[in-house]
């Protein structure tokens, strides 16, 4: 019923919110559900699959994860600027999760080169840099202003929804399939959850149709987005961020390393976080609504000052340490990943605001690359406790030079 309401439904920017959070922001979770339970099959068996089975180095698996993340970096740029200049949000979108799809495929025909997975992986994220931009720009055109920390929230909860999912997936798979073909057999039942995210974009989702100024969109216009103050401190400090932030594969493998846990156990730490995500993101996405996106975004990167202490802890540390290092793992995400979207939109205007957000999205996404090489290298040659206490000082220094440039209207 409610997925035929999107269908039907003409423009929802001056619909009840109520009406919203069924329409195509709900398409569009349902979208990112599926598709990340594709994801995060791969995802939660990947760094396992790198380091335990194939035996790459924590330093090689740093370039790879680093490669994994920046490969959205550029795209990013070319995904806003065209569905901002032929305002095809939607189609932009489409492509990206096509891509993606097709590296799944690809996945099945690598064997076990290296070179070739991350070739496949960069295909994958390139695909997901052009979908993530249009993807948010069409939930802050579809929701009042006031609202936007609900909507992202309520699509994250759908997002993590199916985080939680695909890890509990590869696991099933991983227990059918036995020894063997049993990384093939994941790669396989991921393309499929993946085409169906292509397919309930393309029946499902609309496209913004309201009025956008008729000036045409030049393809510098993202970066001369970067002179508006409040917007250009937004990003510089997601990036400054995103730079001492530790990525999901190296948290996962400290803690097995840890624990000394199986393979077929190892999907499971990204369960873990996904619930954590799940159950919060939409909670903290009313919250700040309410009593302001900037001090949530905050908490969220204190958190992973948090996670990064408590893995510098190493084996001899409380039991406690694996389910509090997941807790805080998953509301990292929960108060970030959709609350600096709902501070960016505001900031930009309607007819450039998938370029904007791309921009954001791209100085994270550069962040990233640095953080997986770097931290690799420090884990291979200080080890675990260094590299981590190191990680976390630069996090707390760089919340600190983070907190001014977060003052803003849209911050409160």
């Amino acid at each position: 019923m409610y997925l035929s309401s999107v269908r039907a439904g003409a423009t929802v920017t001056a619909a009840p919110a109520r009406r919203v959070l069924t329409g195509n922001v709900l398409a569009l979770g349902l979208v990112s559900l599926v598709t990340d339970v594709s994801a995060e099959m791969v995802g939660s068996v990947l760094p396992a699959y790198l380091v335990l089975g194939l035996h790459l180095t924590v330093s090689q698996y740093g370039m790879v994860d680093g490669l994994f993340t920046g490969a959205t970096a550029l795209t990013r740029l070319a995904g806003g600027y065209a569905a901002d200049r032929f305002r095809r949000r939607k189609l932009v979108a489409g492509i990206g999760y096509g891509l993606s799809a097709a590296a799944k495929a690809g996945l099945l025909l690598t064997g076990a080169a290296p070179a070739a997975i991350g070739a496949l992986l960069a295909v994958d994220r390139t695909g997901k840099g052009l979908r993530t931009a249009p993807r948010d720009a069409l939930i802050t055109l579809s929701v009042p202003e006031h609202r936007l920390g609900r909507a992202f929230g309520a699509h994250r909860a759908l997002d993590s929804l199916g985080a939680f999912a695909g890890p509990l997936v590869a696991v099933g798979v991983l227990a059918l399939a036995g020894s063997g073909r049993s990384y093939d057999a994941v790669f396989l039942t991921s393309l499929c959850f993946a085409l169906l995210g292509v397919l309930l974009l393309a029946l499902f989702v609309r496209d913004h149709t309201g009025p956008l100024p008729s000036t045409r969109v030049r393809p510098g216009a993202a970066l001369a987005l970067l002179g508006r103050g409040p917007f250009r401190a937004l990003c510089m400090a997601a990036a400054l961020l995103g730079l001492t932030t530790v990525g999901d594969g190296f948290v996962y493998l400290l803690l097995q390393r840890r624990d000394d846990l199986p393979v077929t156990a190892f999907p499971l730490l990204a369960v873990g976080s996904a619930l954590a995500y799940l159950l919060l993101a939409a909670p903290l996405g009313r919250l700040a609504d309410r009593v302001g996106r900037r001090p949530v975004v905050l908490a969220g990167y204190g958190a992973v000052v948090a996670v990064q202490l408590l893995l510098a802890a190493g084996a001899g540390a409380s039991v406690l340490v694996v389910p509090a290092v997941l807790l805080l793992h998953g509301a990292f995400y929960a108060a970030t990943d959709g609350v600096l979207p709902a501070i960016a939109g505001p900031l930009l205007p309607a007819h450039l605001r998938t370029s904007g957000l791309a921009l954001l999205q791209t100085g994270q996404a550069l962040a990233g690359l640095c953080s997986s090489v770097l931290f690799g290298l420090a884990w291979q040659y200080w080890g675990t406790s260094v590299a981590c206490l190191a990680a976390a000082g630069a996090a707390a220094a760089a919340l600190a030079v983070s907190v001014p440039l977060l003052k803003g209207p849209s911050t409160r």
